[in-house]
């Protein structure tokens, strides 16, 4: 990695670190309720927390955020991903990153209801 490259990742996580205090600061119940929501988004379920962290790197992918990518990249690490399982992730947002997220998460709910409903023979 080159000196630049490096620089512009910590200003990523400086400046997180920064709004997150001048948000706590000044008390902010949205930033606040923002925080609860990804705990809860997060947190061991079905999936575990390791799982999510990958699906966001995905995301993160398509919708283009850096700071998004840096964040849920070190989350996934830390949560026990692989190089390689973070590898697929980003494979997966490079992939997805062509199709419009609403058309797709129409079809995906019809597909879940589909599968979930017993056939019969």
């Amino acid at each position: 990695m080159n000196k630049d490259d490096r620089l512009k990742i910590e200003k990523i996580i400086q400046d997180r670190a920064a709004a997150q205090l001048t948000l706590a600061k000044k008390r902010s119940k949205v930033y606040r309720a923002f925080q609860e929501l990804e705990r809860a988004a997060f947190s061991d379920g079905k999936l575990p927390k390791v799982q999510k962290e990958l699906i966001a790197v995905g995301i993160s992918i398509v919708i283009n955020c850096e700071s998004c990518m840096e964040w849920h990249i070190h989350q996934a690490l830390s949560s026990g991903a692989t190089e390689d399982q973070v590898l697929e992730a980003i494979e997966v947002g490079i992939e997805m990153g062509g199709g419009p997220a609403t058309v797709s998460s129409r079809f995906a709910l019809k597909a879940l209801e589909y599968h979930q409903t017993p056939k019969s023979d």
